[in-house]
C-alpha cells in the first residue's frame, strides 16, 4: 500500500505489520531476535518507543509496539517448536518467546526481571550454547 511501511522479522521474509506514516520510520526493522542480545535490544527499543507513545497519549503507536512484540513472540514460539531446528536454538527461541510474553503482560517489570534472569544458571547455559554450532536435527 502506498505510504505504508512494512516490518519483517529476521526469520521470515513475509510482511506482517504495516505502519501508517509517521510510524514506519520509527518502527520499521525493529523486530530482531537472532540472538539473546538482539532480542533484548528489540524489547528495550520497543519499550522506549512505547513509553514515548504512551506519554504522548498516542494509542496507535502503543498498539504498533505491542503488535511487533506479539509477532516476535509468535515467531519465536514457532521456531522453538520446529524439530528441524537444533535443540539449543529451539531452547533459545523459547526463552525469547517468554521475554516477549512477559513484556506484553507487564512491561514495567521486564528490566528488573531480565536482570534477575541473567543471573540464573539456566540462562548462563543458554548464553554459552548460543554461539556453538549444532546439527539441524537437534543433537545436543
Amino acid at each position: 500500500m502506498p505510504g505504508r511501511s512494512r516490518a519483517t522479522g529476521p526469520t521470515m521474509g513475509l510482511p506482517d505489520v504495516e505502519f501508517d506514516p509517521p510510524y514506519g520510520e520509527a518502527l520499521a526493522g525493529t523486530l530482531a531476535f537472532g540472538s539473546l542480545a538482539e532480542a533484548e535490544a528489540t524489547l528495550r527499543r520497543l519499550d522506549k518507543l512505547c513509553r514515548n507513545y504512551r506519554a504522548a497519549s498516542d494509542k496507535k503507536g502503543v498498539d504498533y509496539c505491542r503488535r511487533i512484540a506479539a509477532l516476535g513472540r509468535r515467531r519465536a514460539e514457532g521456531i522453538s517448536r520446529n524439530r528441524r531446528v537444533g535443540r539449543s536454538k529451539r531452547m533459545q527461541k523459547a526463552e525469547i518467546a517468554r521475554w516477549f510474553a512477559l513484556w506484553l503482560e507487564n512491561p514495567s517489570l521486564f528490566d528488573d526481571w531480565l536482570e534477575l534472569r541473567k543471573c540464573t544458571a539456566e540462562y548462563k547455559v543458554l548464553l554459552e550454547s548460543e554461539g556453538k554450532p549444532e546439527s539441524p536435527a537437534g543433537g545436543a
